[in-house]
């Protein structure tokens, strides 16, 4: 049990000290939306680091905007180099402004609606294994399902279910090495030969052999694929050079990584919360069957799918995959009364912003209609999924329409019920996500549907 957070003593013009406490190793989700009360800006102690958690919606958006330079990424951020090199994710300064400057025609809107029909087919390939009647692991259904559209469409690779799922473990096993080492207080064990340390070495291999049989099919090839992969190859820097192969290696093996963790947890909450709610989960058949009307999912269907996305736009509300985001400071800083000095380490929490109830009516009530353009909406700053500013990230706008289009294509097929016994809890990892998602698989009946299947 987490020691409750109480604000010890402090001099005038201070910011509270909360003390006595083990956060980052309990109630994490809790303790997050504990610290709401305690101010705009709270320290805490973690072990012997002092560590400054951001409340205020205002004060969030500043940080991310205004005075982005004055930041980087932080210590979460710093310790996903585990995968290698200096990402888009994780790069800084000029480095960030040139690889997001190259990757960023991968993302725009136009290129995005030419992915829809791949993205539909690929998510098909895996809802064509379900059985009716079958138990599925929800949760792993989506991952494979995620990270086999990024693999689709962003690098022209589709391996077997299989091999699928062990880069899906080994993904994995190098997000729980991060959040592990940007939380534990202490240092020097990640150099011993422990069985956890030898089992991110195995996962870094695999993830590596995996990217390098990608760009050596990509090489191989008699003509360049129109994908992010052959962008990255035919990438020249300033000088007129190509990039070297570790920040190839480095920027695929991010982007598989990032782009199939915060979509697949994100559908995973999506369907926990249809399954415990029959008249939603009919108004989004209801939809999907008049939009589709029993054809392939197309890009011109996506603006007509509008309770989809406002499904989708709710469950990243009250299930926001990102339950600890980092910054540091990197010269002294002011964010409204608080004065921070240059090396301060900085959090705040999307998941605990999107959760408080001076922002949202009802905050805990899964409710799409919220959405709806006729109800008041929240502040600038108070709903940010996928963070704001000039960090914002890359893959927005991709994430947006991926978990639109599964989530309808799930749904033409699938009603997808709780299994008896599941408990259902969130698990603050590198994401929140479901501890089991249990459900069971139960083919649709409509016209519509069986004339789609």
């Amino acid at each position: 049990m987490t020691t409750p957070a109480t604000a010890v003593p402090h001099a005038p013009g201070r910011l509270p000290v909360l003390g006595h406490v083990v956060p980052l190793l309990r109630d994490r989700l809790g303790f997050m939306q504990q610290l709401r009360g305690h101010g705009d800006v709270v320290q805490i102690k973690v072990g012997p680091r002092s560590v400054f958690v951001v409340n205020s919606p205002d004060l969030i958006w500043e940080m991310l905007t205004a005075q982005s330079a004055n930041f980087n990424k932080g210590r979460l951020f710093d310790k996903l180099r585990l995968f290698g090199g200096s990402p888009l994710p994780i790069a800084e300064g000029q480095q960030h402004l040139q690889r997001r400057r190259l990757m960023q025609p991968a993302f725009h809107r136009e290129r995005i609606n030419s992915y829809i029909d791949r993205m539909g087919a690929t998510a098909e390939a895996t809802v064509r294994t379900w059985q009716p009647g079958a138990r599925l692991d929800v949760l792993n259904e989506m991952q494979l399902m995620a990270q086999g559209v990024v693999m689709s469409v962003m690098f022209s690779a589709e391996p077997d279910r299989d091999p699928a799922q062990a880069v899906m473990n080994s993904v994995d096993t190098v997000f729980q090495a991060a959040i592990r080492r940007a939380v534990v207080p202490v240092s020097g064990w990640e150099r011993l030969p422990l069985p956890g340390n030898r089992k991110l070495r195995a996962a870094n291999t695999l993830l590596r052999r995996t990217v390098s049989d990608i760009v050596a099919a990509h090489r191989a090839a008699p003509a360049p694929q129109d994908d992010l992969v052959s962008m990255l190859l035919e990438a020249r820097d300033e000088d007129g050079r190509p990039l070297d192969e570790d920040e190839i290696l480095s920027e695929i093996t991010a982007l598989l990584a990032a782009g199939s963790e915060t979509t697949a947890v994100t559908m995973a909450w999506l369907f926990h919360e249809l399954g415990r709610n029959a008249d939603l989960a009919q108004r989004l058949h209801q939809e999907v069957d008049t939009v589709l009307a029993g054809g392939p999912l197309t890009a011109e269907h996506l603006p007509r799918l509008v309770l989809t996305r406002r499904l989708v736009t709710e469950t990243l509300r009250l299930h926001n995959p990102g339950w600890i985001v980092t910054r540091e400071a990197n010269v002294p800083v002011r964010l409204g009364t608080a004065h921070l000095p240059a090396g301060a380490d900085l959090v705040w929490s999307p998941y605990a912003l999107h959760r408080d109830p001076e922002l949202y009516p009802d905050p805990l009530r899964f409710d799409p209609d919220r959405w709806l353009p006729e109800r008041p909406q929240p502040p600038r700053g108070a709903y940010i999924p996928f963070g704001a500013g000039k960090r914002m990230c890359i893959g927005d706008a991709f994430t947006w329409a991926e978990a639109t289009v599964l989530t309808a294509l799930v749904a033409s097929r699938w009603t997808l019920q709780h299994a008896p016994g599941t408990d259902v809890r969130p698990v603050p990892a590198i994401t929140v996500h479901p501890s089991s998602l249990q459900m069971i698989a139960e083919p649709r009946t409509p016209a519509a549907a069986r004339k789609a299947a």
